[in-house]
Formats: structure tokens, sequence, C-alpha cells
């Protein structure tokens, strides 16, 4: 197989170098001092990530992770990624490129209705919002989707979701706007098939979430706990389930 980088990616990769060196490098310092000086549980947005945003738009480097939308193959994409690592905390949200939301938004665009891409994926395309992937639980080996605990029933036209997560990356920021969360909607089915997704946004009934934790000696978003919904954040209790609407 052919590994060599065609002339697109190639132009790509040497903008997203010039980039770096000329932008995100030298940003870093000032993201650190501006995130020390607040402290660790100061979720706002630095403002610079927002100027590194606007820079690499007018590079056009925005949204390379999708053919669809950034233009690059998978594997045109991978060189890419493997240079935005170089600055992992800041370089890969300044690009539009930082999980979880790649994820979620391709996960929009293969099975989102049109008011769920018009509501969440164009805001993520857009940088304006974040969002967060909600699987990973307190209790269980969560890696293994059999081990879930969460339930989801389905109630009229809405899902009750009940159970705790935590380890939510980024649901601490308020920027942080639609969860994709795991739960059991068939516990009675085939071990593989008990599970299913849905779409919580972060103003659902129920959901609740409180603090954050340190991963590493990095700043790290954590656990939560919303006796139903997806959080972020660290433990906490709530009186009543989560409720998000069925479509």
């Amino acid at each position: 197989m052919d590994f060599a980088l065609s002339a697109k990616a190639e132009d790509v990769c040497a903008r997203a170098w010039d980039f770096m060196r000329e932008h995100v490098f030298p940003a870093e310092p000032v993201y650190d001092a501006w995130r020390a000086e607040r402290g660790h549980d100061n979720h706002e947005h630095p403002p610079v990530l927002e100027e590194l945003k606007a820079e690499a738009r007018t590079r056009g480097l925005w949204n390379l992770f999708h053919h669809e939308v950034g233009g690059l193959s998978n594997l045109e994409y991978a060189s890419v990624a493997e240079i935005t690592g170089w600055s992992p905390t800041i370089a890969p949200e300044a690009m539009n490129v930082g999980a979880p939301d790649t994820g979620n938004m391709e996960t929009l665009m293969l099975f989102g209705t049109e008011e769920h891409k018009q509501r969440w994926l164009q805001p993520l395309l857009e940088g304006e919002i974040r969002s967060g992937f909600a699987m990973t639980e307190p209790d269980v080996a969560s890696s293994d989707a059999r081990n879930i605990q969460t339930s989801i029933v389905r109630d009229g036209d809405e899902y009750v979701i009940n159970g705790r997560k935590w380890w939510t990356s980024g649901a601490a920021d308020e920027r942080c706007q639609i969860f994709i969360v795991m739960g059991k909607t068939d516990p009675e089915g085939a071990p593989h098939r008990q599970q299913s997704m849905v779409l919580v946004p972060r103003d659902t009934p129920g959901w609740r979430s409180s603090g954050t934790s340190r991963c590493s000696g990095t700043r790290t978003s954590t656990a939560t706990r919303s006796c139903g919904s997806p959080t972020c954040g660290s433990r906490c209790r709530t009186s009543s389930p989560a409720r998000a609407t069925a479509s």
C-alpha cells in the first residue's frame, strides 16, 4: 500500500505547520497563563482560542477531519492529526478537529434528523458549541458496552434516563451543549443489542453535574451523576431522572 501523501495533503500539512509555528506554539504560554490565573475549577473559554480559530479558518485549516467538509481522505487527514498532536491541548480545537466533537459530528451526519443537524451539527461545525460523549460509568468497566447500567426507558414522547456518568470530556465547559448518552433500552435483549444512544441537551430537566478532576497532571472534564442524565463534572445527586424528547 502506498502511504505517500498526495499533493493536496502535502499542501495542507505545510500550511498546518506554518499555523502551528506562527500562532499555536506562541499561544501556548498565553493559554497556560490564563488558565493558571483562574485555577482548576474555572471552565471559562480562553480568548486566545477564539483568535486561533479565526486564524485557522482564514488559512483553510478548518473541519479537516471529514472528507465531505474538509476535502481530505482519512489517510490524508491522518498526517494533519499528527501535526495537531504537537499541541494537543489547543491545536485540535483551534482547527475544529478535537475529540469528542469530531466523532459526535460524524454521528450526527450519519444518523441525525434535519432538526438535529440544524440545532446541533451546524453549530458544532461552526465551532460555536462543544459536545460530549457520555458512556463511562463509575461502577463498571464501561469500555465493554454490555456492562453499561444507565437505563433509557421510553415514556410517551420522551425517554427517561437514569444513571451515573463520569469522564465525559469537556462537559464542565458551558459551551458543551449536547451529549450523546449511551444506556440500555432493551435489557432483556441479546447482550450486544441492549444498548442505544440518545441525544440529551445540556438544559434537559434532571441533568446535573458538579466539579472536575485532574488526570496525569492535566485539566480534564470528569465525573458526573445526574440520577438519570449524561453529565460531566463530578458526582452529584438529583431527585428526578432526566428526560429527553423522543424523535
